[in-house]
């Protein structure tokens, strides 16, 4: 008997322990994959085996527990896909641990300062640019400019019992002159609302004219938009839709929008009313709160009720996950031994989903590890027995001489 095999066998469950022990250390790592060893013989031909090496530690990419936070920038990855991650200098890091906070310029970054990757959110409205390169994502405090309508919807269900009017009386200040109104708030290239009415005057049975008053422009006048016509069913026939210009208030410049009714109906009912109506326009806002969503699109929420894409995050996939190095502060680089990574979005191809507002936990088995711990500190007593017994036969030994 050698001493070279106990002292492998020495060395094999001391690593073992080691991966073990920093295993159940990192049990409450949001994130952490546990590793385990694997180990393979040492053998040399004509002689009796040599003992034991490591062969490899391999990282176990199974899921976490995905638990709730209440944190907006949290957000946790389920199935395939690491957030991509870089430093100042531009390298590359991947992680499962979606910890993220702002730093003071506003940047999405991760517990150790690294920025977190993505689409940029660019163009009027922003839109994101899929397949582009990924770049630092931010979360600015830029507010959101004013909006001029250009379009803007009203359906109606018309009293087909209305009387008959002339339309040369209408006056928007005498209701007697018109069947019904419905007032609609638009905004100019200020953000300026303009209170907008409109006027419906039956002028034949299934004829209706239609006028507009901006309520806001003191130097406005009514505008007489044209005629809406109904079939004998109560269905709209030709034109739905009319140019409405609006003035200039406040230093606005003059603008227009297209009014569409599609969808009006004229109907015996006791009185005119309105389905439903709206417009796209609206007023300057500031960022009031911002939300992850689960297809990685970074949402915020401006004072002027309105939403804006502020970006995305990719996801990184990799050919063999495995072949990935850990580098500490739970993050990985890329190896030939990964592959290159492949980027992404979450719900796309080989990619996982996203979980708002959670974390995904270390997948540590505590129960598994202590159970591994026992067999892994049998082994190291084991083979330190082996030294023992070696050196009591050299002790013999050396007696007899």
């Amino acid at each position: 008997m050698g001493f070279s095999q106990a002292v492998s066998g020495l060395n094999a469950a001391s690593n073992n322990l080691n991966v073990i022990g920093n295993n159940i250390a990192n049990s409450e790592t949001s994130g952490f994959k546990s590793a385990s060893v694997s180990f393979a013989d040492v053998y040399a031909s004509s002689q009796v085996g040599l003992g034991v090496k490591v062969a490899s530690v391999s990282q176990n990419f199974k899921d976490g527990t995905v638990n709730t936070t209440d944190n907006d920038l949290n957000v946790a990855i389920s199935n395939n896909g690491f957030f991509r991650l870089t430093d100042a200098s531009g390298s590359v890091y991947y992680s499962r641990n979606g910890d993220f906070s702002l730093d003071p310029n506003r940047n999405l970054v991760n517990s150790s300062g690294l920025n977190v990757t993505g689409y940029a959110a660019t163009g009027t409205p922003p839109t994101i640019q899929q397949g582009a390169n990924p770049v630092n994502l931010s979360i600015p405090t830029t507010g959101m400019a004013a909006k001029a309508t250009s379009t803007g919807t009203m359906v109606l269900k018309l009293n087909s019992g209305s009387a008959v009017l002339t339309d040369a009386d209408f006056d928007p200040n005498d209701s007697a002159t018109y069947s019904f109104s419905q007032p609609l708030t638009t905004y100019d290239s200020l953000g300026n609302p303009h209170n907008m009415s409109f006027y419906f005057v039956k002028t034949a049975e299934n004829t209706w004219q239609v006028h507009s008053v901006d309520g806001s422009n003191s130097t406005a006048t009514p505008a007489n938009l044209g005629t809406v016509k109904f079939d004998t069913n109560g269905q709209l026939t030709g034109t739905d839709n009319f140019t409405v210009n609006v003035g200039s208030i406040n230093g606005s410049a003059a603008s227009a929008f297209n009014i569409s009714f599609a969808g009006t109906q004229q109907q015996y009912t006791t009185t005119s009313s309105v389905s439903s109506q709206g417009q796209n326009g609206y007023y300057a806002g500031d960022l009031t709160k911002y939300a992850i969503n689960d297809d990685g699109t970074i949402t915020g929420t401006y004072s002027n009720g309105q939403d804006q894409l502020l970006g995305q995050i990719v996801l990184a996939n990799f050919a063999n996950p495995q072949g990935l190095k850990s580098d500490g502060n739970n993050v990985w680089t890329a190896t030939s031994a990964s592959g290159q990574a492949i980027v992404g979005t979450a719900g796309s191809g080989n990619f996982g989903s996203l979980t708002p507002d959670a974390l995904e936990s270390s997948n540590v088995d505590l129960s598994k590890e202590l159970v591994n711990l026992i067999v892994a500190q049998r082994d190291y007593q084991s083979n330190a027995q082996t030294i023992k017994a070696q050196d009591t036969i050299m002790q013999t030994l050396v007696n007899l001489s």
